[in-house]
């Protein structure tokens, strides 16, 4: 083998780094998420929505590894479907869910301080 083909990452690292982008973005974005409603349940607003604002961040890169991948299948470029693939689509479904859940999560306890102020 030559030197250049030694040095040049398989498709299958490819595809592997991106499933690990998954897996990785996708957890972080999911603690961020939580770290919100923590913040929240505090009453640390500002906090809680700059965690939110970071759990975006975290799944928009996530995203952006799917749109990748899915953009080389639509190319004809067939990504052999693997159990860690599968995880890793159904890690960051869980963080997308889990994000919008602690939005509402975070809107429900400022409403609630709200209510307590009016009072």
């Amino acid at each position: 083998m030559s030197k250049e083909t030694d040095t040049k990452p398989s498709e299958n690292d490819n595809n592997l780094e991106t499933v690990m982008g998954l897996i990785v973005n996708g957890g972080n974005a999911k603690s961020s998420a939580f770290e919100a409603i923590s913040a929240a349940k505090e009453g640390k607003f500002k906090e809680a929505d700059s965690k939110l604002k970071e759990a975006d961040d975290f799944l928009a890169k996530a995203h952006n590894s799917q749109s990748s991948m899915l953009t080389n299948e639509a190319q004809g470029k067939h990504v052999p479907v693997t159990l860690l693939m599968v995880h890793s689509q159904d890690h960051l479904m869980n963080a997308i869910t889990f994000r919008d859940l602690a939005g509402e999560i975070v809107d429900l306890y400022k409403r609630l301080a709200d209510a307590k102020t009016s009072n």
